[in-house]
């Protein structure tokens, strides 16, 4: 017998949960492309997508997903034969660096493994080996190891090197969940999708850019028709926001998401995030006094809000995550980019979101099917996991 029957809860690092008042938005007859509430709606929502990154400068849509966005940041920013400083801390950022070599661009990457945020000093040193880098490409949330990068201090370390390069960062993972300040932290490119922390399907993919960037973009010579982030920004007709026809269906459901967000209010959003989050490290933190339970990023001012990358031993991530999804009805994420390809250990890792359209009920139901699963399957763990996350979500 299973106990898997009833509302599955999808537990993955994207696409998160889907509210329903985002499903019944998209739930109605396409809209007409060319006149009415569609066309009329757009100009609020490319406000509110602007409130959410906390910027007043510049936005283009496209029709994709985040790795599109990799694609169309680059495409703006660079010409052939520039150098940009990548520094990784985990799957996401080589990916994006990979991107823009696949585009004709030198990138000089710093490695900082697969548990550790940036460190400065080596920072430093790859800004001072390549003074005129077009550009410093940072991960603000990696998906893979969870690990949660400083963006300000990134920024401070360039400008007290005086280094000219733009500052891009990719926030796939951390738009809506973490605290982002795109304006006062300096940011000239940001890149986001729709599947995470604003609660809708994938398929859209945003990127913010500054003034600055606008400006050193026009020289690029990477830009083609469709990825051009100027008319998507400067639109005079509705259909130059999307290079043609619109997604109808996902800005309908990111116009209810942005809604729903702005009726929370952002700064509540982040400390929802932040107590869920709390609850996830203190089971996990339980659960590691016996057995082999560890969280991938030791320190908590080095995580990411939105999801939690964490080991067992052997196959046990694995045999986990499939008793609590067909046993259970929680779908737990796969671990990503923890091992290399074909090199044993994959199996131990998983993941565990709390991003998006989340609750107290639903982040603590997850941890006790995890707590279930691991005692049906004679998992080695710590007890007093599901008593040290309702304390962390029970204080001040």
């Amino acid at each position: 017998m299973s106990l898997a029957n009833g509302r599955q809860y999808l537990a993955i690092p994207g696409p998160s949960v889907m509210p329903d008042r985002v499903l019944n938005a998209m739930h109605k007859a396409a809209p007409n492309i060319y006149e009415g509430e569609l066309t009329e709606m757009v100009g609020g929502l490319r406000d509110d997508l602007k409130a959410v990154a906390r910027t007043r400068q510049n936005l283009a849509i496209y029709i994709g997903n985040g790795h599109a966005t990799w694609e169309a940041a680059n495409a703006n920013t660079f010409s052939r034969g520039d150098t940009a400083i990548v520094l990784a801390t985990g799957r996401f950022g080589h990916g994006w660096a990979e991107n823009a070599r696949q585009l004709g661009v030198t990138t000089a990457v710093t490695d900082f493994g697969k548990a550790s945020p940036i460190d400065l000093e080596r920072a430093e040193a790859a800004l001072r080996a390549n003074p005129d880098a077009r550009a410093v490409m940072v991960t603000h949330m990696d998906t893979a190891t969870s690990v949660r990068n400083d963006v300000a201090m990134v920024r401070k370390l360039m400008d007290d090197l005086g280094h000219p390069g733009l500052l891009m960062v990719d926030c796939i993972a951390s738009l809506a969940c973490d605290q982002f300040e795109m304006d006062d932290w300096g940011v000239d490119v940001m890149i986001a999708a729709s599947q995470k922390g604003l609660m809708t399907p994938p398929g859209l993919g945003f990127v913010f850019f500054s003034d600055k960037a606008k400006a050193a973009g026009k020289s690029s010579d990477l830009r083609s028709p469709y990825w051009d982030w100027t008319p998507r920004n400067e639109a005079q007709f509705f259909y130059e926001n999307w290079y043609g026809t619109a997604p109808t269906h996902h800005l309908l459901g990111l116009r209810e998401a942005l809604t729903m967000l702005h009726e929370e209010g952002i700064q509540n959003v982040w400390a929802r995030h932040t107590k869920l989050a709390s609850a996830v490290w203190a089971a996990a933190e339980a659960w590691g006094t016996e057995g082999a339970f560890r969280l991938n990023i030791a320190d908590p001012a080095h995580r990411g809000h939105s999801v939690t990358a964490v080991r067992l031993s052997g196959d046990d991530g694995t045999r986990l995550r499939r008793w609590t999804e067909f046993e259970a009805g929680v779908t737990l994420g796969i671990g990503l980019g923890m091992t290399e390809p074909g090199e044993p250990g994959a199996d131990a890792f998983f993941r565990i979101a709390h991003m998006g359209h989340v609750n107290a009920h639903m982040t603590l139901g997850a941890l006790a099917v995890i707590d279930t699963g691991m005692k049906v399957l004679g998992i080695p763990h710590g007890p007093g996991a599901l008593d040290a996350a309702a304390a962390a979500l029970a204080s001040a």
